[in-house]
């Protein structure tokens, strides 16, 4: 088979690449370039221009063709215009599961496709199975072999066409495993560090990153009392909907630069001292352009026992196991964020949304994340939270 591998300059994706190649497939590695802008990204934290030499490094050990993909415009399109209108409205989107879906799996797979290639394979610790059920051939996306690193959330909302292209070649190594494997064959990443941050930009400086078109707006922040959160949450009638502060629920203990700039659960950035525990972000109002915090971890404000999703916002990656109006079941497994271990929660849909309730509360839902859920080790399905 021709593979297109898409080289990103760091070790998971060599050492895919180089796996396949054992196999004995014609493997093509192209690095996409999907980000020009270096004035926000923290001490070079990621450039691109490294991660591309770097990528070129590999292919050249390994032998095989190599390019470069600039899919910038359509990146700023799809996934940093999305970021700052969800961010304007007081959502937190999820850019690296948008770019998985949009970019990735979208441009790079067509791109490759007219390359006459037969899939795409990238360095996710994920796997796939492919089998026939009633008839009609389905794809199982599931976790990585490596719980501490298993990224099938990050793949939550890919469609049964694009896991039918795809490959995950570290998906049955661990990290250990992959850097091992990745120096006794002398590949150049052998000892990168892992990238943080955005996908495809890096470790950024938010604030900084969401004020090229979002502005500065100084308001004030609320600190609700526990005992007031405590007995206002009580009162609510649908745990789906977060409780909702206002401006005489609390005390103004200082100012912020924008409420669009913050998330909820959020710790660092908020700036205020003299208090016993950390503050958290408990909600935010870009309407009134107000802040409402909490102090300490187990403030009653974070912790939510149920969510929404909207049904059009919601996403199947298994179609044959998607829940009829009406319908609930106990047997899925849910996380809301990144190696959050798997929650137990009962998934009901109604006619126009589905509510997912946790046996045990979580905290930091954000409006505009992901929630995904599982069956054991396979990602079923995911939507975006709306409350």
């Amino acid at each position: 088979m021709r593979i297109v591998v898409g080289l990103s300059g760091g070790v998971d994706s060599s050492v895919a690449a180089w796996l396949l190649q054992q196999e004995g497939h014609e493997v093509i590695g192209i690095f996409m370039r999907n980000w020009h802008d270096e004035s926000v990204v923290i001490d070079n934290a990621c450039p691109w221009i490294d991660d591309a030499n770097d990528a070129m490094l590999v292919a050249s050990h390994l032998g095989i063709p190599f390019q470069v993909l600039d899919l910038s415009a359509q990146y700023k399109e799809r996934i940093v215009d999305y970021m700052f209108d969800e961010y304007a409205a007081g959502r937190t989107p999820n850019p690296d599961v948008l770019c998985n879906r949009e970019v990735k799996f979208d441009l790079f797979l067509n791109s490759a496709l007219e390359l006459g290639a037969d899939g795409i394979a990238t360095g996710h610790y994920c796997r796939k199975d492919t089998s026939v059920i009633n008839g009609k051939t389905i794809h199982r996306l599931l976790a990585g072999v490596d719980i501490n690193k298993d990224q099938s959330y990050f793949l939550c909302q890919l469609t049964q066409s694009q896991l039918a292209k795809a490959h995950f070649p570290v998906g049955e190594l661990t990290k250990p495993e992959v850097r091992r494997l990745a120096e006794k064959i002398g590949l150049p990443t052998a000892q990168k560090k892992d990238s943080q941050g955005l996908c495809f930009i890096g470790k950024v400086r938010l604030p900084e990153f969401l004020q090229q078109q979002l502005d500065a707006k100084a308001g004030e922040i609320i600190e609700i009392d526990a005992a007031h959160a405590r007995k206002a949450i009580a009162r609510e009638t649908d745990p789906s909907i977060p409780t909702h502060w206002n401006r005489d629920d609390g005390v103004c203990i200082g100012e912020h630069s924008g409420a669009h700039f913050f998330t909820v659960g959020q710790r660092r950035g908020i700036q205020v001292g003299g208090k016993s525990e950390p503050l958290f972000v408990l909600e935010k109002d870009v309407n009134r352009n107000l802040l409402f915090v909490g102090q300490g971890v187990n403030h009653p404000g974070l912790l939510r026992h149920a969510l929404r999703i909207n049904s059009d916002e919601a996403h199947w990656i298994r179609q044959d196991q998607e829940l009829t109006v009406g319908e609930s079941t106990d047997t899925f497994q849910v996380r809301i964020r990144y190696r959050q271990p798997l929650q137990k929660a009962k998934v009901s849909r109604y006619s126009g949304h589905y509510e997912i309730t946790f046996a045990q509360p979580q905290s930091g839902v954000a409006a505009g994340q992901f929630a995904a859920w599982y069956r054991g080790e396979e990602c079923l399905g995911s939507g975006v939270i709306a409350s």
